[in-house]
């Protein structure tokens, strides 16, 4: 019996494409803004409210998870009081391809 085959259909893993320089560095703009966004508030208050950990909230926060989930952002702009659109236009880069300053 051969491992990992069935009926002509194969198992092979999942592989997740390398992020580019501009997803990393808007990651670390959107995590920035977070930052920014939270303020005063500790970042457990601030993950307790969007339902999330306080470790996931790190990571974004420190741009080691630049590409986070839909509803984790969404999550995130309901605590903080925030638009989407107003977390996606700060994280947005012109047509030259540099970060677009705006205020949080």
């Amino acid at each position: 019996m051969v491992p990992n085959t069935y009926t002509g259909i194969s198992i092979t893993g999942m592989v997740r494409v390398p992020l580019s320089p501009q997803e990393r560095q808007r990651g670390e703009r959107f995590g920035a803004l977070l930052r920014r966004a939270r303020g005063d508030r500790s970042m457990v208050d601030v993950a307790a409210a969007a339902g999330v950990s306080a470790e996931t909230l790190r990571k974004i926060e420190t741009g080691r998870a630049p590409t986070p989930a839909f509803f984790t952002v969404a999550a995130l702009a309901h605590a903080l009081h925030m638009s989407l659109d107003e977390l996606a236009a700060a994280c947005a880069e012109d047509a030259d391809g540099d970060a677009q300053i705006l205020s949080a």
